[in-house]
């Protein structure tokens, strides 16, 4: 899982958290007021607080080891203390975009580098998501202020500014906004199980982690509103996307299909090599749909459910990489005479869509995509590195000893999410200024990136040095 650890930038949104006296309830609310800047001092309390914890845990450790000399075992008070510091001091990594009464949140603060520590445990991933989920429980009767919710809408949303537990009632007001819970009979309470259900079973990977379901997610819904598909799809395609984009990397493992098959493993023996991990995603969302608990479908009738279960498979299956030039091809030949009545040609969309909305990072403003890329680039380098030590082929566009930053980035752009997303523009013009030309401007960035790394390269080359007046 990334975790950010955000940076100043202008023109940013403080948004509170003000405690609703409304009929005593105790519920939250968030609102949001403009402010032209952001300061933050490295000597901040948090910061100070970090250092005293680590002093005070070096204590701790040394007293632990003095007593378990003297006594042959540590005391329960210790142990207790222990704990307690460490609890802390998680507590307060998890909540640095905040203030220290974690009153407000700025939501364009900007983002430095995310987070990614392979050493964390499964007892601290239990105990974060325990957290997580009471503090989802605490939150359950947010109510997110108009402007939080048109943000939501757009594709500059900047995820970093969110923790876990919020982005979950972010994806709670997509279906209430969207109207889905009103016209599918939802139960709050099943969506409130399903939504937790869901974020438990994204795995603490680098990149394919919950918090790309939400920015998968969130794109998906900037679409729909964007294209404005409510007016031209029945409400259950509309469900049937968005849940789709949720659901669509569940138990993800960080590695992808070509290891999965090379490796042989487990997933690419049952699905026969075959989109094992598409096959697996789908197989998991649907046995979180299978308890009572956590069945938002519960009252939707049998035959919509059915055709609900092929849309999903079906755009979910369309995120394996191996299809896309399969499915960019059938979409092309459909766009100068696409027919919303047309049930293949609405198929292929969905795809499109669920295809766009899964590589859409580039499409967001640098210092969103940015830390995205890091992310992603750890996964790969990840896999990588396990692929040379157990002696299976390594893809070019992995190796750490290969990869920059631009070059991983320009020929994906280029034969990838720009022939994709002009497609798509071709059929819905309304996107380009939004979606598509940012992406244009992220080619030009690394490209301009490529060739300053180049020419540093060739000046260094042609300059050499000299020894006792030879040139090495």
């Amino acid at each position: 899982m990334c975790v950010p650890v955000p940076s100043c930038r202008p023109e940013c949104f403080k948004h509170t958290l003000i405690k609703s006296a409304m009929s005593g309830c105790g519920s939250w609310c968030v609102s949001a007021t403009g402010s032209n800047s952001c300061h933050r001092k490295d000597d901040s309390l948090a910061n100070k607080i970090g250092t005293d914890l680590e002093t005070i845990e070096k204590r701790l450790e040394d007293l632990e080891k003095k007593v378990f000399v003297e006594n042959g075992e540590t005391p329960h008070l210790i142990v207790e203390l222990k704990t307690k510091a460490e609890h802390l001091k998680e507590k307060l990594e998890g909540l640095e975009h905040l203030s220290w009464l974690g009153l407000f949140k700025n939501m364009n603060m900007g983002t430095a580098h995310p987070f990614w520590d392979h050493r964390s445990s499964t007892t601290k991933m239990d105990t974060y998501r325990k957290r997580v989920y009471e503090k989802f429980k605490v939150m359950s009767q947010v109510q997110l202020t108009q402007e939080v919710r048109e943000q939501l809408k757009k594709p500059t949303f900047d995820n970093w500014q969110w923790d876990d537990s919020e982005m979950l009632i972010l994806l709670r007001q997509m279906f209430v906004d969207l109207g889905l819970v009103s016209k599918f009979n939802i139960s709050m309470p099943v969506l409130f199980n399903w939504l937790f259900q869901i974020y438990t079973k994204y795995n603490h990977v680098p990149f394919h982690n919950f918090k790309h379901c939400f920015m998968v997610s969130q794109m998906m819904y900037g679409l729909i509103w964007l294209i404005d598909l409510p007016s031209k799809l029945e409400p259950l395609d509309v469900l049937t996307l968005l849940t789709a984009a949720i659901c669509h990397d569940l138990d993800h493992p960080g590695y992808n299909n070509a290891y999965q098959i090379n490796a042989r493993t487990e997933l690419a023996l049952r699905y026969n090599d075959i989109s094992p991990l598409e096959n697996h995603h789908c197989a998991v969302a649907f046995e979180i749909l299978e308890s009572k608990e956590t069945n938002i479908f519960a009252q939707i009738p049998k035959d919509q459910f059915r055709k609900l279960r092929e849309g999903m498979i079906r755009c979910i299956l369309s995120t394996d990489m191996a299809k896309h030039n399969e499915i960019l091809h059938t979409f092309k030949s459909v766009v100068p005479h696409f027919d919303f009545s047309d049930k293949e040609h609405r198929a292929v969309l969905y795809m499109v869509l669920m295809k766009m909305a899964d590589i859409s990072n580039e499409a967001r403003p640098l210092e969103v995509a940015s830390p995205w890329l890091d992310c992603l680039l750890t996964e790969f380098f990840n896999q990588s590195d396990m692929e040379k030590l157990e002696g299976l082929p390594v893809a070019p566009f992995m190796d750490r000893d290969k990869v920059t930053k631009p070059s991983s980035q320009i020929g994906f752009i280029k034969f990838v999410l720009l022939p994709l997303f002009e497609s798509v523009g071709q059929l819905f013009p309304q996107i380009d200024a939004d979606v598509i030309e940012p992406v244009r401007k992220a080619l030009a960035y690394y490209t301009e990136m490529q060739q300053a790394i180049e020419e540093g390269k060739k000046s260094k080359d042609s300059t050499g040095s000299k020894h006792n007046g030879i040139t090495t």
